[in-house]
């Protein structure tokens, strides 16, 4: 009963909004509304499910902001230079790069993952504001680009869900899943237990990035170019969206669902103080921010009641 809570609990508290929000404004459960809602979503979604596998590992991944906002910059220049496969493959690239090293550090050199993803988060903003001039120059999709499509809001809702039903199976059905949950559970344990713990957590940071740079992908795609300012403070949504979901920061357990469920949560608040109207932009950091403390002191006193069972 305890762990079903924790595990459902944000799903829940969603649909309680959601029913309250369809009661209090006659178009917040309009297909028009609840569609928005998902294309906003989606590109926190993205970043949020790699920082799920992340954490499960034991881990955190501070750097995915400012790579999603790197590699928008990047797949707008690449569309440019050399069409689809540079806006795809470029950013990519580099994403992917910047997660291994990132991993490697972490995995090999046991570095506290908490300063290395914040470097990771420095180093891709300086290489963000060097190949922009300090964001004087803004790299323009063309307008007759095979990218622009992959910007179309039904399609990325469509990639975000296939991304997380993917997650999904991996996490519950994957050897590479079961040993997730065991290197963040007791990497001590999992080590003697011959499970190849480094390359586990080197691989965890790689898919963040790939993620990440995707998600900055989708965001090129959507806007026509690559924007510079995006992404400052982005990691810390996703961080509140899987603790919100249900993931423990101490790493071993959590689910891509609630994960998502966290992300919708954070959308729909972020709609109803719109909705309400009476409120500046910043109620909702406050609010979300309010609701990250009451979840995590909830988490605590239910982890503490499953240990005393």
């Amino acid at each position: 009963m305890i762990a079903a809570i924790q595990r459902h609990g944000a799903l829940v508290v969603l649909v309680v909004l959601l029913a309250a929000g369809g009661l209090m404004f006659r178009t917040f459960l309009t297909a028009y509304t609840l569609g928005n809602l998902a294309v906003q979503a989606s590109f926190l979604a993205m970043i949020a499910l790699g920082m799920t596998l992340v954490i499960i590992s034991g881990g955190i991944d501070l750097s995915v902001g400012s790579v999603y906002a790197l590699a928008g910059v990047l797949a707008a220049y690449g569309s440019t230079r050399w069409g689809l496969a540079g806006a795809l493959i470029l950013p990519l690239v580099v994403s992917g790069v910047i997660g291994l090293i990132q991993g490697t550090l972490i995995a090999r050199l046991r570095m506290a993952p908490f300063i290395v993803t914040l470097c990771g988060l420095l180093f891709a903003r300086g290489l963000l504001q060097l190949i922009t001039s300090e964001g004087s120059t803004t790299y323009l999709v063309p307008a007759g680009s095979a990218f622009r499509w992959l910007g179309d809001g039904t399609v990325l809702v469509v990639i975000a869900v296939v991304a997380y039903l993917a997650g999904g199976v991996v996490l519950q059905r994957t050897p590479f899943g079961m040993r997730l949950f065991a290197v963040g559970g007791n990497e001590d344990a999992a080590s003697l237990m011959g499970l190849p713990v480094a390359r586990t957590k080197i691989s965890v940071y790689v898919i963040s990035g790939l993620l990440a740079g995707f998600a900055g992908v989708m965001s090129a795609a959507q806007l026509g170019s690559g924007v510079t300012v995006i992404g400052v403070g982005l990691e810390l949504n996703a961080i509140a969206a899987v603790v919100i979901g249900g993931t423990m920061l101490t790493g071993g357990a959590g689910a891509v669902s609630g994960t998502l469920a966290g992300v919708a949560l954070l959308f729909v608040i972020q709609e109803l103080i719109n909705q309400l109207g009476r409120f500046n932009s910043n109620m909702q950091a406050v609010v979300s921010g309010a609701v990250l403390v009451v979840v995590v002191v909830l988490q605590t006193l239910l982890s503490r009641a499953r240990r005393q069972r």
